[in-house]
């Protein structure tokens, strides 16, 4: 699992503002825009725990619009902002537009479904382009506070049918299955990124056209020549706890500019949900802070480290008693299914999975104990109470969390092998189940 941000030097936007003055200096800034801590005293209108806020000018009008995206309406109005979130044509898009809603809502079957124009996101042909959300998730709106919210949805036609590159509806039948039901299957989501500056898309922190010193310093590390892009990875922690996403931490990654926080542990088609959010989060961050947000699985080519999205999962029988053998028989699925999965975990994955750089070969599944550096890995302390789970390190950065999380209890829990493709899976990992 691993973490994200550059010193605010790094970050800040070269603002020139004729005669500007500053009532107080400003902290790390993101772009134009920065969160303010609840508690300072700075004298803003809000009920969220995320506070915009900019330079004052002379004239008043930075000021003014400061003081209209911090402007709580609680008080006079039962209306709310809702964001309809979704995912578009390229399946790792995010897309969102915001309606108001009469009241505050608390679940998803309260809200009204909607529609879009798919022929502008590759999703629907231009004559017939109309595609309908479904609500199914919400989740506090960091960005607006108060009861506005923010609303993960799926797609699907006027017909009510999912549309292709609607992933959700099809995890959502794994899930719904009994056999599934009843493992109770766990998932702790690692999603790896890189932070890129805006013109020039390279990773931040980096000289232009240049490379920093070899990997080593950055992962875990601290300093202003070590870690690029901490505001980031900092403000999205807190924007995730404040939106009510499972995110458990965050950490700096190998390469400097690249990040990486944890989601979990989640249950079912939650876990998907949860990433979706926080990408979205982190998407909207990153907007606001001047920053690209890459997944790319192998932002720069050479001896640096790949982005990735290791998933760690567990059953109840694999928590339970006598477990770690139901983790070598879902390991020996996992490899009869390996090119299966491979297909589905992220494109451009064959850049990242080489072997090097902590990864397995994309061509070959293998699996150890605390090793990285093969397809699946099991902790020493799994090993040693003979119980828990195991890590799959093969998803890319890009992968769709629906589609890996679904895949994974498809093949560990409700597909069964022939007992001759078994025995021989066995025999060629060296597994005794």
């Amino acid at each position: 699992m691993a973490q994200i941000l550059a010193p605010s030097s790094q970050l800040q936007a070269k603002i020139s503002i004729k005669n500007a003055t500053y009532a107080r200096p400003l902290p790390a800034k993101l772009g134009s825009l920065a969160f303010k801590p609840v508690g300072s005293k700075a004298s803003v209108r809000t009920s969220t725990n995320f506070r915009v806020f900019t330079v004052k000018a002379v004239n008043g009008t930075i000021n003014r619009m400061e003081d209209l995206l911090n402007l709580d309406v609680t008080p006079y109005t039962n209306k709310v902002i809702a964001e309809y979130i979704w995912i578009g044509g390229s399946g790792i898009d995010v897309r969102s537009k915001s309606r108001t809603l009469s009241k505050p809502v608390e679940h998803p079957s309260e809200l009204p479904k909607w529609n879009y124009d798919g022929s502008s996101t590759g999703q629907a042909p231009g004559e017939d382009s109309e595609v309908i959300l479904y609500p199914q998730a919400i989740f506090k709106d960091p960005f607006r506070g108060g009861n506005n919210i923010l609303v993960i949805c799926d797609t699907y036609t006027p017909a009510g049918e999912p549309i292709p590159t609607n992933k959700r509806a099809k995890a959502a039948e794994i899930f719904s299955n009994q056999k599934v039901i009843d493992e109770i299957p766990w998932y702790g989501i690692e999603q790896e990124y890189t932070l890129l500056q805006t013109n020039v898309k390279w990773p931040l922190g980096w000289p232009v056209g240049g490379y920093p010193g070899p990997q080593g310093p950055y992962y875990c590390a601290a300093g202003a020549d070590k870690s690029f892009g901490r505001d980031i990875s900092d403000a999205h922690y807190k924007a995730c706890l404040y939106a009510g996403i499972n995110i458990s931490g965050t950490n700096g990654e190998v390469m400097p500019g690249q990040w990486e926080y944890q989601v979990g542990p989640s249950v079912g088609i939650e876990a998907g949900d949860h990433i979706w959010a926080s990408r979205y989060i982190l998407e909207r961050i990153t907007e606001q802070a001047g920053v690209v947000l890459s997944l790319d699985p192998k932002p720069i080519q050479g001896d640096w480290n790949g982005a990735g999205c290791h998933t760690n999962y567990s059953t109840k029988s694999m928590r339970e008693e006598g477990g770690f053998d139901v983790i070598k028989k879902a390991i020996l699925n996992l490899s009869l299914r390996h090119k299966e999965h491979i297909s589905a975990y992220g494109e451009g994955n064959e850049r990242r999975l080489t072997g090097r750089h902590e990864t397995a070969s994309i061509d070959q599944f293998s699996w150890g104990v605390a090793n990285r550096g093969c397809s699946v890995r099991v902790g020493r302390d799994t090993e040693k109470q003979g119980k828990g789970y195991l890590e799959d390190r093969r998803p890319a950065s890009n992968m769709d969390p629906y589609v890996v999380t679904a895949l994974l209890a498809e093949t560990t829990i409700l597909w069964e092998p022939t007992l001759e493709a078994e025995a021989l899976a066995a025999q060629k990992l060296a597994l005794k189940v």
